[in-house]
């Protein structure tokens, strides 16, 4: 029988089986951080439905051939996210899950902030904010110009949405008509220096995207049957216009002291929590 999750219907067994896969994302987000005792759990814990929804689901992708050419491409424009796409690439089997071990060590093909030559799966080096749109505009074009039928995914920040060159990017895919463009915003309301509303607030986002030509869809990013069913919607909408999804997501999503810990942006976490946090998660997944 189909599940129903806010007025969205989807088959019980995909939804279960994309559930089970972001638990795993999300175990594997903390396998990482405990090997520092720090680092951008809550981010990694916020985006895992959707990156489950991508890796185990939407993307066309061969992990024994990473540089397919017909592979779609998910560009991972805010590089700190590291964490969190590493932990999706090993549910993809993209390496072998024991590598998660070596999060961010020396000499480690798993370096803090995602790097394209030093990790399979990923496809670009990020870093600095802004950049990420831009390239997946580029990537996007020339696949066009090819004939290619791939499409292009580009994970944003919230905060990033701050950056100008986002916003110029967004103009140039519109220009171009580049609907094999799907970027996705992290929305979680929080970067460095606090509150991303507080910063410099985006909302209404929808209607910013909109503006500049785009498709606009926003969703509970937490709920994997509203994000599978709007990717898939978006990915299929006959309109020559690129096209974005809006995730509001909850940081540190599944384990509820660190949901609610000030300051989410980057964390420590103390080494008898790691268990703790390990069997909430567990607990928060069987609910």
């Amino acid at each position: 029988m189909p599940s129903t999750t806010e007025g969205v219907v989807v088959d019980a067994e995909r939804l279960q089986r994309l559930k089970e896969a972001a638990y795993r994302i999300r175990t594997n987000a903390l396998v990482q951080g405990e090997v520092q005792g720090q680092g951008y759990i809550g981010q990694a814990l916020d985006i895992a439905d959707v990156l489950a929804v991508l890796y185990t689901d939407q993307l066309r992708l061969r992990p024994e051939d990473p540089e397919w050419e017909d592979r779609d491409r998910c560009l991972l424009s805010i590089g700190h996210y590291a964490i969190a796409l590493y932990a999706a690439l090993a549910e993809a089997k993209f390496f072998p899950l024991e590598e998660l071990e070596t999060y961010a060590t020396d000499d480690s093909r798993l370096p803090m902030s995602a790097m394209a030559s030093y990790t399979p799966g990923v496809e670009i080096s990020g870093g600095s904010l802004g950049h990420g749109l831009t390239i997946a505009n580029g990537v996007a074009l020339g696949l066009k110009r090819k004939a290619n039928p791939a499409f292009v995914y580009n994970i944003l920040s919230d905060g990033e949405l701050n950056e100008g060159s986002t916003w110029e990017a967004a103009a140039v895919a519109a220009h171009h008509r580049l609907d094999n463009l799907i970027a996705i915003v992290d929305f979680n309301d929080q970067q460095a220096d606090g509150k991303s509303s507080q910063m410099l607030g985006m909302d209404p986002v929808e209607a910013k995207f909109a503006s500049f030509g785009w498709i606009a869809r926003r969703v509970d990013g937490n709920d994997i049957a509203t994000v599978l069913t709007t990717l898939e919607d978006l990915r299929t909408v006959d309109a020559a216009q690129p096209r974005v999804l809006i995730a509001d997501t909850k940081l540190g999503k599944g384990v509820d002291f660190l949901e609610n810990r000030e300051k989410l942006h980057f964390m420590t976490v103390a080494p008898e929590e790691w268990t703790m946090a390990h069997d909430r998660l567990k607990e928060s997944s069987q609910s």
